[in-house]
């Protein structure tokens, strides 16, 4: 689909460049209280899986403590909770408000992701799809997406995994906007944001 293949880069590109100059300003904004709430690094880089099954550094402002061990749910997925301890005082409300996420468009602006799409999974996820649902990584990977917009932190790894190949069977310049608006409904009504499930 010409969408898929052209206009949705050509889209993202824009959008980007359009918001790189509001992603610098809060860069020096939340920088200082980043810092000193435990004088650790600004961002948290992780690498993730890409389009193709290709592994690119994620940029995200960190919201942990330095160290902060890694804490799975029974699904494998990341474990979230309002009283997480990992979290420091302004990773707490940068979570809640997923102002986390802006570095992100720097990663749009590279071309390892787009606004839209499936959210990105860590590498050890990879030899967990079959082939009939590695077709959802023929798409880059969004900031936001169905998943992130419908249900946030509520749904297991399953049900994420399952609209992650809708989308990317579905994909569509409407798609888009609707999962685009109701992700501005999600995020301002702070919607879904944990899942209450064991730890591993």
């Amino acid at each position: 689909m010409l969408y898929s293949k052209f206009f949705k880069r050509l889209f993202d590109f824009i959008l980007a460049l359009l918001a790189f100059p509001f992603l610098c300003f809060i860069v020096l904004i939340l920088s200082p209280f980043i810092y000193f709430s435990d004088k650790g690094s600004i961002f948290y880089n992780s690498r993730r899986i890409g389009q193709n099954g290709r592994q690119f550094k994620m940029f995200k402002f960190r919201t942990m403590v330095v160290n902060a061990p890694d804490i799975r749910l029974n699904d494998g997925s990341t474990f979230n909770s309002v009283d997480d301890p990992r979290l420091t005082k302004i990773g707490s409300f940068l979570r809640k408000t997923s102002l986390d996420e802006l570095p992100q468009i720097i990663n749009i602006l590279i071309g390892d992701m787009s606004f839209i799409g499936p959210r990105p999974d860590p590498l050890d996820w990879l030899d967990k799809y079959t082939e009939e649902e590695k077709i959802f990584l023929n798409v880059k990977p969004g900031i936001s997406g169905y998943n992130q917009a419908y249900f946030r932190n509520s749904a297991d790894s399953d049900t994420k995994l399952k609209n992650d190949v809708h989308y990317a069977n579905h994909i569509s310049f409407m798609l888009d906007i609707k999962i685009l608006l109701k992700t501005l409904r999600t995020v301002l009504l702070h919607e879904n944001l944990y899942v209450e499930e064991s730890r591993k």
